[in-house]
């Protein structure tokens, strides 16, 4: 089992960097998936034990300059390593203008993801700042853990309002209760609504716009001959889905979420080379 990778381009780095500070904001520790194109960053608390879930994919081409990993086994081509991303956000908080960071996997005393940090240097000798990041290796036997969630058979997918514009509504909200309804259509609206003995405070959204798939025949959904004005919606943790907004340091091209009435708020992420699904379940 190995793995090396090299970074070089800064613009990458950056990139990689705000990924890595955005799903250290959303798991304190979490499963790195290697494989030969790709990088995955799973998060699987059960959903049934009222834990989110989240599934980051990046192509490692995107990113990486030299990408090399051999898995544990030829037919098994794939390393699966438990850390703590927040260990990572901080090795690469050290790289921001560096000339290059190499990654390696190593086995000294205990599996360690060694992170080398080569900074510029005033003179012919070069600077490297080396982190030795702890990791645990998951034994072929758990990988089916570890698979992809599947896209729950939603009542409605719409597009997201700006995420500041949400996040600030969320924040204000947060002061005042420890849920919120997020309820949609198909014509586009999303309200988010709080309701205490004492307050009750709606934000209404409109003009979302859905994706194509929401209404499409041949869809794996509910959403099928739905009626357009009716709202599916779910109460969940407010903190949750405030952690999710706050961590968003990769501006997302496209945003959106799909609701399962009462059941889950499937939220999808994309930016050119990375995407990120959050699943948030419902309160009872």
């Amino acid at each position: 089992m190995r793995f090396r990778a090299k970074i070089v381009d800064l613009a990458c780095l950056n990139h990689f960097s705000r990924v890595i500070n955005t799903i250290a904001k959303l798991a304190k520790t979490c499963t790195l998936r290697l494989t030969v194109n790709k990088l995955y960053f799973i998060l699987s608390d059960r959903v049934a034990n009222g834990g989110v879930s989240m599934w980051c994919e990046l192509c490692q081409g995107n990113f990486f300059d030299e990408f090399q990993m051999e898995g544990v086994a030829a037919d098994h081509n794939e390393i699966y390593l438990e850390l703590m991303p927040e260990n990572l956000s901080r090795a690469l908080k050290t790289a921001q203008s560096a000339k290059a960071v190499k990654m390696k996997l190593t086995n000294k005393h205990s599996p360690c993801l060694k992170v080398a940090v080569e900074l510029p240097s005033l003179t012919s000798s070069s600077r490297i700042v080396t982190h030795d990041i702890p990791v645990r290796v998951i034994p072929r036997r758990l990988w089916n853990d570890f698979r992809e969630p599947s896209v729950p058979d939603f009542d409605v997918s719409i597009y997201l309002p700006v995420l500041k514009t949400m996040k600030s509504v969320v924040e204000r909200m947060k002061n005042l209760s420890n849920c919120i309804v997020i309820e949609a259509n198909l014509s586009g609206e999303m309200n988010l609504k709080i309701e205490t003995d004492l307050v009750s405070v709606t934000t209404h959204f409109k003009d979302l716009g859905n994706p194509p798939w929401a209404s499409e025949d041949g869809c794996q959904s509910s959403a099928q001959g739905r009626d357009l004005q009716s709202m599916a919606e779910a109460r969940i943790d407010i903190k949750k889905l405030q952690q999710l907004l706050v961590g968003q340091q990769v501006n997302p091209t496209k945003a959106l979420c799909n609701i399962v009435s009462k059941r889950i708020v499937h939220f999808i992420l994309l930016h050119e080379d990375v995407s990120l699904q959050y699943f948030i379940p419902a309160l009872a």
